[in-house]
């Protein structure tokens, strides 16, 4: 990419691209789920990014992501695409924007569509990481109600919808300690949300969280943050669950750089980009994990689309924990699509 000029550190196209923001907006509709729409943005957040990009002097446009958007995009004639979108419906919906994208010809910011259907469907993209001996913990999905087996399994398990993101499907108690509890779990679960349902060993022990930006070797992986419970959740156990992510302020601190040794930061950061590669994301992800209390590692997902919710979402806070302000990361993102797409004057 030919630059003729930077801001901080952060440097800038010779000529600026019309960027569109595609985006899943929340409606905030009241009905039996709750977290219906977790994984949708605010249009807030779109606004902050639509600001963060115009502070570099980034003209762009907002394109909302519902069945008229091949219409619009088409009419909107920008050069690259800011994709935040989660799309509609299925465990392959986050692959809807980008597959389009891709089919009329339009770059975009962030991973294409095979590697988001993989990083949503936690079951398949854990089978997939085992092969690099990547180490998860032991689980089993549950696709219908008669279908609750647990051979081979330790309780306690967490227990989740296996294809959704930003905590959508985990209240507060969602750890079963015996069979009982896992098959009332399991079956809340495929009655909400109707997609299979993965069952997890739970590990006792520390939550981290890994941000990393850019690809190839430009890419960089912040420090791990820690989300330090300031107490259970559900009887012994803590989970970072959609009710704590909502009041935060009351469970949780977040602490970075983490209160590691040089090895187990070592082993998580190097462990976050071995997952990054292997799936094949681009541009930015965030990689959760924990860390048992014997010391060990567990990769527990992966999110290629990372939420961008200024003073709220883990990877714009890690991010800044680590030098890289809000309206810099969104450039940042931006600058790492353009690179990738070998944007010219």
């Amino acid at each position: 990419m030919k630059m003729e000029e930077k801001t901080g550190d952060v440097p800038l196209p010779s000529h600026q691209p019309v960027v569109g923001i595609l985006f899943n907006c929340k409606r905030k509709i009241n009905g039996e789920i709750p977290d219906a729409e977790a994984e949708y943005d605010s249009m807030d957040t779109v606004y902050a990014i639509r600001d963060a990009l115009a502070s570099f002097g980034i003209q762009s446009v907002l394109l909302e992501c519902d069945e008229t958007l091949p219409e619009r995009l088409t009419a909107a004639h920008i050069d690259i695409a800011f994709n935040i979108a989660e799309g509609r419906s299925g465990r392959g919906r986050e692959a809807e924007t980008p597959a389009l994208l891709n089919l009329l010809g339009i770059p975009f910011t962030g991973s294409d569509e095979t590697t988001l259907c993989v990083a949503l469907d936690k079951a398949l993209c854990k089978r997939l990481l085992s092969t690099y001996r990547i180490r998860t913990p032991k689980s089993r999905v549950f696709l219908k109600e008669g279908d609750i087996r647990t051979r081979g399994l330790r309780f306690p398990l967490i227990v989740k919808p296996n294809a959704e993101g930003s905590s959508k499907g985990i209240p507060d108690a969602c750890v079963a300690s015996d069979r009982a509890e896992l098959h009332a779990l399991a079956e809340r679960s495929l009655k909400l949300y109707g997609g299979p349902v993965l069952a997890e060993e739970y590990i006792a022990g520390r939550e981290f969280t890994v941000g990393l930006l850019g690809n190839g070797e430009t890419l960089r992986v912040f420090p791990p943050m820690e989300i330090v419970f300031r107490k259970n959740t559900d009887r012994d156990y803590r989970i970072y669950s959609f009710g704590v992510k909502q009041d935060y302020q009351s469970f949780v601190d977040y602490e970075c750089p983490a209160r590691l040794t040089r090895e187990q930061e070592e082993e998580m950061t190097k462990t976050a980009r071995r997952v990054y590669e292997a799936i094949g994301c681009q541009d930015f992800a965030r990689v959760d994990f924990r860390l048992s209390d014997e010391g060990r590692l567990y990769f527990i997902e992966i999110n290629p689309l990372p939420g961008l919710a200024p003073g709220y979402s883990d990877y714009p806070m890690l991010a800044e924990f680590s030098g890289v302000p809000y309206k810099e990361l969104v450039y940042s993102v931006l600058n790492a699509g353009l690179s990738r797409c070998g944007w010219r004057r």
